[in-house]
Formats: structure tokens, sequence, C-alpha cells
């Protein structure tokens, strides 16, 4: 599956405010299901391309009528443009009623008022929701959004590589995966990983593990959180494994695409997307039979690397006039049926644990899963979402630091881009 989601829903852009409308109609908004449910009634959904497959979406819709007598309109969305398209929607007197909104962007719409409070629903069919998905729907203790699914980082690595350099077992630990990188690049002509220095959002899953924080309260304002040791200790992190790598230290990992660096059969391992395996897989045919995943190892063996979870909420339009029929939509959509049908076609981590049984067989998908529970995402504020425009404050820290300046001079270099970013109105 060659998906690009990760990187899509981290491009962030300045969100203007949302003036919720529609609430006010004559018809006092929803006609209540009756006998005859929703008849007549047609529900707009918006899903980003690529999300959902066309029989999901199908089945679904068959399904969603025959239960309620209404039909489901999908309109599917490009990543490109998206956040200002949904933001003039969300203005206007006919919204969508139902959206996917990247995870990271949920509070920013949440706060502007574009979202329906979903508390109700979350009380009916989320109690076992997983607390790691479904913080990212949450905004100022109530529920704006539910979630849908995330993705997550694992090692891809060269099954031949490693056997070369006679390694028999995969790492546990994070020193057993370095001192294997090691061993790779002694005892083969092959690069141990290719690591550029930009992978930013590997470097905010280990920041992650060390349970720091990108930002923090500054009286009523967030500043950058760089110079914290918790910050420093994961990009010591980073730069002790990015020495073992010849990847450029100022470019990231889509530049090249580092699957296919990968395809070439010269390197041995890199921290990626499941599709990035197919990426390399469709570059070069013949790598497939070499191609493994596994779990970022972390600093002990019972528990995975921190990794940023990258995905999607479903949300309801703050100014719909459907709102009950959407959150008759949602508790279908949300089923274990459903949750469970995404997961196993599309390899994405479903909303609770007990649906990853769905993952199996899915090699990529079954690595990720073990590291979704006690993943994390960004700062979860509105004030973030300037802070991912290019030039990304962030990756200029982390090139600073690979190229020899401390974290410490490297945070205090970028510092005042970065609270310029966390400080402009949202």
């Amino acid at each position: 599956m060659k998906r690009k989601l990760i990187a899509a829903i981290g491009i962030a852009g300045m969100m203007v405010s949302i003036a919720a409308c529609g609430g006010d109609s004559d018809d006092g908004g929803d006609k209540k299901a009756g006998a005859d449910g929703y008849a007549g009634e047609t529900l707009t959904v918006w899903v980003m391309d690529g999300s959902s497959p066309d029989d999901w979406q199908a089945d679904l819709a068959k399904e969603f009528e025959a239960k309620t007598k209404a039909k489901v309109k999908f309109e599917i969305q490009k990543w490109n443009g998206i956040q200002q398209k949904l933001t003039t929607a969300l203005s206007e007197e006919n919204p969508p009623d139902v959206f996917e909104i990247g995870n990271t962007q949920t509070p920013a719409y949440a706060k502007t008022g574009g979202l329906a409070d979903l508390s109700d629903l979350k009380s009916e069919i989320g109690t076992d929701w997983s607390e790691s998905l479904n913080k990212s729907a949450v905004f100022d203790g109530k529920q704006y959004a539910a979630p849908w699914f995330v993705v997550n980082r694992v090692v891809v690595y060269n099954k031949k590589i490693w056997a070369d350099a006679g390694i028999k077992e995969l790492p546990k630990t994070r020193d057993e995966f370095y001192n294997d990188l090691k061993t790779i690049g002694e005892k083969t002509d092959a690069e141990p990983i290719y690591l550029p220095g930009q992978n930013w959002y590997h470097f905010v899953g280990l920041v992650i593990g060390e349970g720091g924080e990108l930002v923090k309260k500054d009286g009523d304002k967030y500043v950058s959180n760089l110079a914290d040791p918790k910050v420093a200790a994961a990009t010591e992190t980073y730069k002790k494994f990015q020495a073992l790598s010849k990847a450029p230290k100022d470019k990231d990992e889509a530049t090249p695409q580092q699957g296919e660096i990968f395809s070439k059969g010269k390197v041995g391992s890199f921290i990626g997307m499941g599709w990035e395996g197919a990426t390399a897989i469709a570059t070069n045919p013949a790598i497939e039979k070499d191609l493994g995943y596994f779990t970022i190892p972390g600093p002990t063996a019972d528990k995975p690397e921190g990794v940023f979870l990258g995905g999607s909420n479903l949300a309801v339009a703050a100014g719909s006039k459907k709102q009950d029929l959407a959150k008759e939509f949602l508790k279908l959509a949300l089923s274990d049926k459903y949750e469970g049908a995404l997961a196993k076609a599309n390899g994405v981590i479903p909303n609770k644990e007990a649906l990853q049984s769905n993952l199996k067989g899915n090699a990529a998908a079954e690595a990720a899963a073990p590291a979704s529970g006690t993943g994390d995402t960004t700062p979860l504020i509105p004030e973030w979402a300037a802070v991912e425009n290019d030039p990304n404050p962030i990756k200029t820290y982390l090139t600073a630091v690979m190229k020899g300046k401390s974290p410490a001079e490297a945070a205090k270099q970028v510092e005042g881009e970065f609270n310029k970013r966390l400080a402009q109105q949202q």
C-alpha cells in the first residue's frame, strides 16, 4: 500500500477562524427518525483519497441505508489544499456532515468552533477506544471527533544483508539494534542504516520515548521546549544512529525517497512506513524476497521505542443540519465490523486494541501495532499548526546537531523562529 498519509497530515497550514453556521434553520436541524427512519435524507461524507477502499464504502453505504432509510454520499478529497477547503466549507451554510480530519489538526478545528461535540457518542460506542488514538480527538475536555485509525513507523530491513552479517535474531532493545547495525557495517559492504538528518517524525518518536515534550507553557502561551534535557537525550540517540548512515544530514526521508534508496540492495535498514517498503518493491521487484519489518526497539525489551502516531479522526460539522443522522453513520462506520475491515484492507491500526487481530498476515502492520499503544503525536494544540511549515525549525535544529552543534546550541539557534510560529494567531 503506497500511501503518503503521514507526510500529508503533517503538512500544517495556517488556520483561519471558522464561523459555524446552519444550526438555526427553520426545521430545527435533523428530521428525527420515525417509522420511515430518515427516508429522503442524504448524508454527505468527505473522506481522503486512499483512506477507505471502494468496497468498504459501498458495503457501509448499503448497510447505512438499510438501517436508517437515508443515503450516504461519499466525496473523495485530496490532501493537497484540504485545510483551506475544509475551513471554507465549515463556514458555509451546507458543510459536509461527516468528514475525515488529520489527527494532529483536530484541535485547531475544535478551537475555532467547526466541530460538533461528540461526547455522547463516546459514551455510547467509545468506552474501549485506545487512549493513545483517542487523545487527539479531545479538546478542552470535550470529545470533538472520533478516532478512526493511525499508522506509525517501523524498521524496514534487508534480510539477506542481516544474514550475511551473521545476525540470527532480531534486536529487542535499542542497544542491540545499534550493535547489530555496527556489525553490518563491519562485516558487510552495506550501509547499516539509511537515516537522513531530517527524518523528524522519527525524532518526534524518540522524544515521546524519553517522555519529553516539544513545547511548554510559559504563562498563557506556548514556547519551544527543545532545550529540555529529555529532548536533548532523544537528539543524542538520533545522532548516534545517524552517524552509521551515509544519508545527507540536511535532507529528510522523502528527499530522495528512502524506499528507492533501499531498493538498490545496498542498505541494511531504514526507519519508515509500511508503504515505503512497497515503494522499494515497485522500484525493484527483486528486493521483495529480502524485505522484512520489525518494531523499533526501545531502551528495554518490554517496551517498544516511542513512535509518532499519524492518522485520521472522523468528525461532524457543527453547522450540519443532520447531526443525529451523522452520529448514526459514525456508529456504523466505527463499529467493530467496519473498523476491522478497514484495518485488514489498508493495514492501518484500528481504534481498539482488540481489533488488531485483523492485521494478521500484514508484516508491516504487525510490526507497527506493538508501538501504537504507547505512541503519541506532535503537541495537540492549535498553535502547533504553523510550526511544520517550511522551513520547519525542528528540521533545522536536527541538521545543526548532526553537523556538530550541541543540542543546547541548536535549540537556541531555532528558538526565536519556533516561538514566533507558536505565537501566530489561529
